[in-house]
């Protein structure tokens, strides 16, 4: 990006969002309306706002990239966090559910909002003190968010932030994610 506005591009992510983002009532259960990114990732004008306002995240004021890699926590988090990573020049890891990645795992079991759940990444994933960036499409509860941190830390990383599409502000995602910073191009 040569003529760089950090400030442009966020709102333009955010007004795409607004516009694209379906809500879907009583899915995956009665009471909960998901939040539909599809019609986000179908546009690729409005994809691509997404993708460059994420990785302003992983950015320092000069533009320059701050992070060594970005963690995309399945599983709408791979689809942002790839392209993300390849912005920003940095290394793109997983964090799977239990049982999906090959060799020796760190893990960490979560709450979620409805049940419980465990995630996994990699041993080898990363060198002490490597810069992480985490992105996912929502915070929530922060449940997923606290778990992929942990499991960051644990590797010997550093997790520089957290970028999401949008975060729920009328559940504890934020408290949740305690000194992190956080970006979010929308908030619901």
């Amino acid at each position: 990006m040569t003529d760089r506005d950090a400030t442009a591009i966020p709102t333009r992510a955010a007004d795409a969002l607004r516009r694209l983002v379906v809500d879907v009532p009583d899915f995956p259960e009665p009471g909960v309306v998901f939040k539909d990114i599809t019609p986000v990732l179908a546009d690729p004008e409005a994809f691509g706002l997404v993708v460059d306002a994420l990785a302003e995240a992983g950015r320092d004021d000069s533009g320059r990239s701050v992070v060594d890699h970005v963690v995309g926590i399945e599983a709408r988090g791979f689809i942002l966090a790839a392209p993300v990573a390849l912005a920003l020049g940095a290394g793109l890891v997983p964090v799977r559910k239990s049982g999906k990645l090959p060799r020796a795992t760190y893990a960490e079991s979560y709450a979620l909002e409805y049940g419980e759940a465990t995630l996994e990444l990699h041993r080898d994933a990363f060198a002490p003190g490597d810069r992480v960036l985490l992105v996912d499409d929502v915070l929530a509860t922060g449940g997923t968010v606290a778990a992929t941190r942990r499991l960051v830390e644990r590797s010997g990383a550093v997790v520089r932030g957290v970028a999401v599409l949008m975060d729920l502000s009328f559940l504890p995602g934020r408290e949740a994610i305690g000194d992190l910073t956080l970006t979010s191009l929308m908030t619901v």
